[in-house]
């Protein structure tokens, strides 16, 4: 991807028309060209927006009549006059000046002086043969020389004129003549028609290489500039001109223009229906995200090799959890993204991030983990590339800005809808997407458009019932306030009581909090968990809270505390029996010794037929001899019923509890660039006030340099103009992250988002996100910078 920088002069003219409202309008649709370091001069503006890189990013966001206008411009070869792009459109004026107004804005597309619609050069680059049509005659004929372009005029019927502009200016008066051209083409032999037509057929194969053919079909063509190149020792095709093309089509050929979109069959709706589905899925994708990452907490998620976590790892915790695999995904991505997670040495884990996490309420849970996959860089639940291949989840890639757009349409779509109304199946969105953002990206495992990113909003709560639920909305907006607002009305507080039964279980209504949801995990297996969570007591579950150090006091203390009413006697003569079990035997480091008060449980261990294989053998009362190590002793023991525990050297007795393993916190990721607001009124106003130029311009590069930094930077990397060193001293300067086009040492040119930067000429040292390490970069080989 090219993100350098293009000239802007027509496009500063324009800027110069509009007033300050409508120049806000443009630094709001396109934010990352107001950024800071904020322009001084609209000349300066107008470089930014017409950066490839710049107009890259904007091309996802815009719908399909938007792309379909440029794309017209683009074969008509821009600037050129609106009555042709409506002629050749076939679009009345109000329903384009709609698709137009849209493009103006973003300021790809805009009316000159002259009553011509101009075109920033990098949109006009976005198609390799707009419409199909390919390269226009005027491109064509660019290396024909006088004499040959004479001979075209002569044949053509024309007054050929003294100079070889003349001459060209005359080729292709007539055939911009759609009649005249027409009639030319009507004229010709059966044997030169069939040929034109097969060309047309044959797109870019070439007609023919090497000597000028006899063929009297091809020559007739070529005579009349209906075909051109190709002849001689050339190794370039011959093309019909774009010109040629479009009169081939017919009078009545139009290109394809859809101003309206979609209109899926809908159904009638009220806001509680819409509200009521919306929080039951965000209740339940919380309680699903606590425990997954409960799991992650108490046994980190091994990676590949290559990155990622594998099929294995997934199926794991998607059965240990009893979620399915898009779930476990979505939850994993989400909470990376989050910092809630991080890899460390080959491995997966919960950040100190996450204990905080944990401790808030629902509401607050949802809420970060939602924000996180609405900026997310890619489809949670893509699970297959487009080979059929598994994909790992949560590998450090680069971001996707057509994933972004996906996203951003669907909640467009959905939020057009009728008042009070949704779809009547949510596939019936996918089409709506794809009119809202044709570039958008489709999962390539999707059966349906966009069925994945849909059953991802379902599951989120984001759309409820085929409409836009408040939590949608919220996101739309931007109004990380609304969508806490949301949450805290719509989904219930965590539950911190806990119906203990006579049937040994434990039940929560709701989401429990996470100290309780810590003492059931400690003392309890989970059975179930979702709108109620259940857990169950057993004798393995309460030896494993007494192996970490409870007392059967603290147990009974604590479930008491968080109890709706006194403990059922059977719990409390479960935590008794187990209490009274507990400990009766020890085991030393021998290799190992066991030994007990109660001889005569140590004789039924001795001649216990399954614990033979342990070597056992009586070495003084109350001791026994073990030849095996004391982890597989202790394991078979428990594994036959017996409820041992392990000693220290000094004879305590050695706690079990689970090691809370945090990975450490990772570098900040780059932060999420916000829509302009109130600012942006301002710097419209300085803008439209500013000289057109700055003064006292620097006498080497014609610039002026405003810090040090910028002057020692333009020493160095000679590949980047003005807006791109001021961008990156800036960066440099706050310690803000920014994206560079790098060239490597291969040859081969990347993209890399990094923060972190430290200047050291002719090296930048920096943290690149796409990596997660430290890089090293060359300032002569950054060929652009584009704000994060």
């Amino acid at each position: 991807m090219d993100i350098g920088s293009s000239h802007g002069s027509a496009l500063t003219h324009w800027l110069r028309t509009l007033d300050a409202d409508r120049l806000q309008g443009v630094l709001d649709a396109r934010p990352d060209c107001a950024g800071a370091p904020e322009p001084s001069t609209l000349d300066e503006l107008a470089d930014r927006l017409q950066r490839p890189g710049s107009v890259t990013r904007v091309l996802p966001l815009l719908p399909l009549p938007c792309l379909q206008a440029a794309e017209a411009l683009a074969a008509l070869g821009a600037p050129a006059p609106r009555a042709e792009l409506e002629s050749l459109l076939g679009a009345d004026t109000a329903r384009l000046d709609t698709a137009l107004g849209t493009l103006g804005v973003h300021a790809l597309v805009w009316p000159g002086p002259d009553g011509v619609l101009h075109m920033a050069a990098a949109l006009g680059d976005a198609w390799e043969a707009p419409l199909g049509l390919g390269p226009g005659l005027e491109e064509l004929l660019s290396g024909t020389t006088s004499d040959e372009l004479r001979r075209i005029a002569t044949t053509l019927g024309l007054a050929p004129g003294a100079r070889k502009r003349e001459r060209l200016d005359a080729v292709l008066a007539h055939h911009r003549d759609s009649d005249r051209l027409r009639a030319l083409i009507d004229s010709a032999p059966p044997a030169a028609r069939d040929l034109l037509e097969r060309r047309l057929r044959l797109e870019r194969t070439p007609i023919m290489f090497g000597s000028v053919t006899e063929d009297p079909a091809e020559r007739w063509l070529w005579e009349r500039a209906l075909l051109v190149g190709g002849r001689g020792w050339s190794v370039e095709p011959a093309h019909v001109p774009a010109e040629v093309v479009r009169a081939l089509r017919g009078p009545g050929w139009h290109a394809p223009f859809e101003p309206t979109p979609p209109e899926p069959p809908v159904v009638s709706l009220t806001a509680s229906d819409v509200e009521n589905d919306a929080a039951a899925a965000a209740a339940s994708f919380t309680v699903q995200a606590g425990v997954l990452l409960r799991e992650c907490a108490a046994r980190p998620v091994t990676a590949l090799k290559s990155g990622g976590v594998g099929a294995r790892e997934l199926a794991r915790l998607g059965k240990a959890v009893g979620c399915d695999e898009p779930v476990v995904r979505l939850v994993l991505e989400t909470a990376y993204a989050a910092g809630l997670l991080a890899y460390e040495k080959r491995a997966l884990s919960v950040t100190e991030a996450y204990d905080g996490w944990a401790g808030q309420e629902p509401a607050d849970q949802f809420a970060a983990l939602l924000r996180s996959w609405w900026l997310l860089g890619l489809t949670p639940s893509g699970s297959r590339d487009d080979e059929g291949k598994a994909l790992p989840a949560v590998e450090r890639t680069s971001a996707c800005a057509s994933c972004l757009a996906a996203r951003q349409g669907l909640l467009t779509a959905a939020a057009g809808l009728p008042g009070s109304h949704g779809v009547r199946d949510p596939a019936d969105l996918g089409p709506l997407v794809a009119w809202h953002r044709p570039l958008a990206h489709e999962l390539p495992q999707d059966t349906t458009p966009f069925a994945g990113l849909i059953r991802e909003a379902g599951l989120l709560g984001v759309l409820a019932r085929g409409a836009l639920s408040p939590f949608g909305a919220a996101l739309l907006l931007g109004d990380e306030g609304r969508l806490h607002t949301h949450a805290r009305r719509l989904l219930p507080g965590a539950d911190s009581r806990v119906r203990i039964g006579a049937d040994l279980t434990a039940v929560v209504m709701g989401a429990p909090t996470g100290r309780l949801a810590a003492l059931l995990d400690a003392l309890a297996d989970r059975e179930t968990h979702g709108t109620a969570s259940i857990w169950r007591f057993g004798p393995s579950s309460l030896r494993r809270a007494l192996d970490a150090g409870r007392t059967p006091a603290e147990i009974r203390a604590g479930l008491s505390d968080a109890a709706d009413g006194p403990l059922p006697q059977t719990l409390t003569h479960l935590i008794s029996d187990a209490a009274r079990k507990h400990g009766r035997l020890r085991l030393v480091t021998a290799a190992c010794v066991i030994h007990s008060n109660d001889t005569a449980l140590l004789a039924e261990i001795a001649a216990h037929r399954e614990l033979s294989r342990l070597g056992l053998r009586g070495i003084a009362p109350g001791v026994l001899l073990c030849r095996t190590p004391l982890p597989e002793a202790l394991g078979a023991l428990r594994a036959e019923g017996y409820a041992p525990v392990a000693e220290t050297e000094d004879g305590a007795v050695r706690l079990e509890r689970p090691e809370q393993a945090r990975a450490a916190q990772p570098l900040p990721r780059p932060r999420q660039h916000r829509r302009r607001t109130a600012p942006a009124a301002g710097l419209a106003l300085r803008l439209l006030s500013a000289p057109d130029h700055e003064p006292h311009p620097d006498p080497v590069r014609g610039v002026p340099f405003r810090t040090d930094t910028e002057e020692i930077l333009a020493g160095y990397a000679k590949a980047l103009n003005l807006t791109d060193l001021r961008q990156l001293a800036h960066a440099i300067h706050e310690h803000e992250p920014i994206t560079l086009e790098y060239l490597a040492a291969s040859g081969n040119r990347t993209v890399r988002t990094v923060s972190e930067l430290e200047l050291d000429p002719p090296l930048l040292s920096a943290y690149c996100h796409l990596r997660e390490d430290l890089r090293v970069f060359t300032l002569s080989r950054i060929q652009a910078v584009l704000p994060t």
